[in-house]
């Protein structure tokens, strides 16, 4: 269907309509402006309009129905699997990045191309910051759609239980608002849901008062894993809400495979350095840069390990806590790690998340938990599939020991029942909600899993 438009002078009549620019398949910069973080995408959509307004999103909305098009909708463009690449029409939000903060209400309003970086950065201007990824180039929209793990999720909650209100363009080009009072029920599925329900064109935020927090490495030699990492595990379950700790294992320069963990701590530098202080008696440490830094730089120190048009391929489980088996599995068949870039991640889930109860959003995985992120990674020349098997073969063992379901930002096309028991008791009125907000099924970015027409109740 959309081969026919690739020369259409159909598209003529869209371009016109926009304030920002359409970008065609034979334009010189078009696949510089096609490229997601994640090189091993290579969808090449019919037409990507990189909308400046609210308005260009409205036009095209409504140009691309009329034109029985697929259409997909990308923020910032740190993406996995390419699910804001549709092959007919992008909606392009990246340029669309203003963050605007409020410090006496404590509060940041966002356009939805801004990232965690842009969200911050004008944030600790004020003394002030949110619940954020680990990474500051990946969008704040996309991020908090599917929920937001990051270092003040045991403080602060996920970035999805910080989003106060939005504001989202529906299928039928109508521009709403979600908030308590208005349109409560979307605001509530927005919060972990994902992006089936509309284009979402801002967002607000709660921000809290932190400018510095103690963060960075503890690394430990790899025949000591399995003792430490027995350890963490009885410390993380009575661990302050301030401290989140990620961990797992990389390789460092000298190509030598350890064993990394990376907490954060946001409450006063005192307590951090007695509460990590046990951290450094699990074992041999190798490495200590454990230091008081701001928030905005803790966000942007790992950027430069995952730099964009890199191939990368994640798969993802979520544990009730270490077992011995899933220590053996991470070690055994995680271990030698397929490519110096590649690494395991685990992410300590706890506190504030926790406490939030399993009806209050859409995001259902409450109790205290480790999401674990297996990331391949490899350079463009490399062959792929020798990653991608390490990555699928390490999920299927942590598998049996895992929660149904999973994380829907790091599930692919192929774990659908995935996403469905992902959400759980929550999962009956995501549907409805999509019923009510996009009967047409016009936007699939959580997989298309919430299409009314192809689900069974």
């Amino acid at each position: 269907m959309t081969t026919t438009y690739h020369h259409s002078a159909a598209f003529n009549d869209l371009a016109a309509l926009l304030t920002g620019q359409l970008f065609l398949p034979q334009a010189a910069d078009y696949e510089q402006v096609r490229q997601l973080w994640n090189g091993k995408v290579k969808t090449q959509p019919a037409a990507i309009a990189r909308c400046l307004t609210v308005q260009d999103v409205i036009h095209t909305v409504r140009w691309t129905r009329s034109h029985n098009l697929p259409l997909s909708v990308r923020g910032a463009g740190h993406e996995i699997f390419g699910r804001s690449l549709s092959e007919g029409v992008v909606i392009d939000l990246s340029q669309m990045k203003a963050v605007t903060v409020d410090p006496e209400k404590r509060t940041a309003q966002i356009q939805a191309g801004a990232t965690a970086g842009d969200l911050i950065e004008a944030a600790q201007q004020y003394g002030l910051a949110t619940a954020t990824g680990t990474i500051s180039s990946v969008g704040m929209t996309g991020l908090t759609l599917g929920g937001g793990y990051g270092p003040l999720n045991g403080a602060y909650g996920l970035a999805a239980d910080n989003l106060l209100s939005a504001q989202l363009v529906t299928a039928d080009g109508q521009l709403i608002t979600a908030n308590a009072e208005e349109n409560a029920d979307l605001l509530w599925g927005l919060r972990g849901g994902g992006g089936n329900f509309g284009v979402v064109v801002s967002l607000e935020f709660r921000l809290h008062p932190l400018t510095t927090v103690l963060s960075g490495l503890l690394l430990y030699p790899l025949d000591q894993a399995r003792t430490v990492l027995h350890r963490l595990n009885e410390f993380i379950a009575t661990a302050p809400d301030e401290l989140t700790i990620r961990f797992g294992f990389l390789q460092i320069p000298d190509g030598q495979t350890v064993l990394f963990l990376s907490p954060t701590y946001c409450g006063s530098l005192e307590m951090g350095e007695q509460a990590i202080a046990p951290l450094r008696t699990f074992g041999t440490v190798l490495v200590d840069q454990m230091q008081s830094v701001s928030y905005h730089e803790l966000i942007h120190s790992s950027d430069a390990f995952t730099p964009k048009g890199r191939h990368y391929y994640i798969q993802t489980q979520s544990l009730d806590g270490l077992q011995t088996e899933t220590i053996e599995a991470l070690i055994e068949q995680g271990l030698p790690l397929p490519s110096p870039f590649s690494a395991i991640n685990l992410h300590n889930f706890h506190g504030a998340a926790s406490r939030v109860g399993v009806s209050e959003t859409a995001f259902a995985l409450r109790q205290d938990h480790l999401m674990v992120e297996l990331i391949a990674a490899w350079e463009p020349q490399d062959d792929e599939q020798q990653h991608i098997q390490w990555a699928q073969n390490l999920s299927r063992s942590l598998a049996p020991y895992a929660f149904k379901g999973g994380y829907i930002n790091i599930l692919d096309e192929q774990e659908q029942e995935r996403v469905r028991l992902a959400f759980g008791s929550n999962y009956e009125r995501l549907l409805d909600l999509k019923q009510k907000y996009d009967p047409d099924d016009v936007f699939r970015s959580t997989i298309g899993h919430l299409a009314p027409h192809s689900l069974t109740r």
